[in-house]
């Protein structure tokens, strides 16, 4: 790790780093607030579409209640950074900035386009050992990194205590966002992009131990036909898996949004952390 800035804040430390990873071939970035005194759990945070490390640590307002709570968070670049492949930065929903946490199966993308395993096992290690979160870990994020944070979490709830989104797009199979990524990143078969799906997966008998939090804007343009929440909903109450979904009448897919409720998804963290 090379360490690029710090910033002190709330009894804490808000630091920027690189690393070299094996998975991606590439330098990965990563954020994060390291509060003083004993660390008594760690977040992980997945950011969506065209963020990198820099969105969430700036603009959520979390510190505060981090420090408060004596919790270590990690916030991961949402692609690897420095190729030219194929389409790479074409469009802002695929390559660049726009990873959708899978580990992809196409020419070119498949070597290095590697999110799920590098947030499954890279990061998650390196956070682990370098932060003593003593692998006691939640996972959240926002749209596409809430996509992320679902499907990870449902795939290895061992790995991972407690999971909660914002806005995530929860069906991607069926939306225009995912059709898109999923067909760039894992080619034509419909079966392999159901193992990406937080709602296949769900349909298929994945669950996680602890109820699952989701925080919903009424007044989200997204949130017709790309995040498809009702799907999600639908697919949780008929498998039995507890979910609390709560739809916010007149917040958007932003980060106002987020810094508004963010406190309430970091206490509910907190307390399957802490047991």
């Amino acid at each position: 790790m090379k360490l690029l800035k710090s910033h002190k804040n709330f009894n804490g430390q808000t630091q920027f780093y690189e690393h070299e990873s094996d998975l991606t071939k590439t330098t990965m970035n990563f954020a994060v607030f390291k509060p003083d005194g004993e660390i008594k759990g760690g977040l992980i945070w997945l950011s969506g579409l065209t963020c990198n490390e820099q969105n969430f640590i700036t603009k959520a307002s979390a510190q505060k209640t981090l420090s408060d709570l004596g919790l270590c968070i990690i916030c991961p670049d949402t692609s690897p950074r420095g190729l030219d492949l194929p389409n790479e930065h074409k469009d802002y929903d695929f390559g660049s900035g726009a990873g959708f946490y899978i580990d992809a199966m196409t020419p070119g993308y498949k070597e290095h386009y590697k999110m799920e395993s590098y947030i499954n096992q890279e990061l998650y290690d390196l956070f682990n050992k370098e932060f003593n979160t003593s692998r006691r870990t939640s996972l959240f994020g926002h749209s596409m990194g809430g996509h992320g944070a679902l499907t990870l979490g449902l795939k290895s709830p061992e790995k991972y205590i407690s999971l909660s989104a914002f806005s995530p797009i929860t069906n991607p199979t069926q939306c225009p966002w995912g059709h898109k990524a999923f067909k760039g990143y894992l080619g034509d078969s419909q079966e392999d992009w159901k193992k990406h799906d937080a709602t296949e997966l769900i349909k298929s008998g994945k669950k996680h131990p602890n109820p699952i939090l989701i925080e919903q804007g009424l007044a989200d343009e997204f949130y017709p036909d790309q995040l498809l929440t009702k799907n999600f909903e639908m697919a949780c109450s008929e498998s039995g898996q507890a979910l609390h979904c709560n739809l916010q009448e007149g917040y958007d897919h932003s980060y106002y949004f987020i810094s508004t409720f963010i406190e309430k998804h970091i206490n509910f963290h907190f307390e399957y952390l802490k047991g």
